[in-house]
């Protein structure tokens, strides 16, 4: 089981957390919370994701519970895109108009009837600035940089925004909110997930 669910995985991170966590979830008898997320940037999933959809398949036959996080909220402030700019935020009905088919197009790869999909507008639109105070608190300046687009634009003098080093800490409080197990994601992920995991250690 441990094996399949490693086979083409490019990280495994911390290297011994998937046995660890599938160890826990078979001495406490119970599932684990698979979560993947999605910012309605666009209207359509580009063939990439198929990659990480068949590992979520493979953990739901195996009796997991897959979680979708829909980043209606998030797909508004705009994630960094790896690259020497920001991605433009887009408008609350730019993101409810790119959401609409993600749920059919997901369902060509898992199986939807047991996967549970959340929008993250559920907890960060509620959240006051006192909460969102408190959450950014828990993270540092010194460890957004350590995320490599971020280091190399300020080496090179382009301007970092602070809406920019808030979204990770935001994505990493949905990981909170549905008590994540695993988070599976792409390479250029894995500082989001990071932070999602920090977040809930604390």
């Amino acid at each position: 089981m441990n094996n399949l669910l490693k086979e083409n995985v490019e990280i495994i991170f911390p290297e011994n957390g998937l046995d660890e966590k599938l160890k826990q979830a078979e001495l406490q008898n119970r599932k684990l919370v698979v979560k993947l997320g999605f910012d309605p940037t666009a209207p359509d999933l580009h063939l990439g994701h198929a990659i990480v959809l068949k590992k979520l398949r493979q953990f739901q036959e195996l009796g997991h519970l897959v979680v979708i996080i829909i980043g209606d909220f998030t797909a508004r402030i705009g994630d960094p895109t790896g690259k020497n700019k920001s991605r433009p935020p887009l408008n609350e009905e730019q993101v409810k108009e790119n959401a609409k088919t993600y749920v059919a197009q997901l369902s060509k790869i898992l199986d939807i009837s047991k996967c549970t999909i959340r929008y993250n507008s559920e907890w960060l639109d509620r959240m006051n600035l006192s909460g969102a105070v408190q959450l950014l608190s828990q993270v540092t300046v010194a460890q957004m940089m350590h995320r490599n687009d971020f280091n190399s634009r300020f080496e090179k003098g382009i301007p970092i925004s602070l809406h920019e080093l808030v979204y990770p800490i935001l994505q990493g409080y949905d990981s909170v909110e549905i008590m994540a197990d695993i988070e599976v994601g792409g390479t250029d992920q894995l500082f989001n997930c990071s932070v999602g995991r920090q977040l809930q250690g604390k």
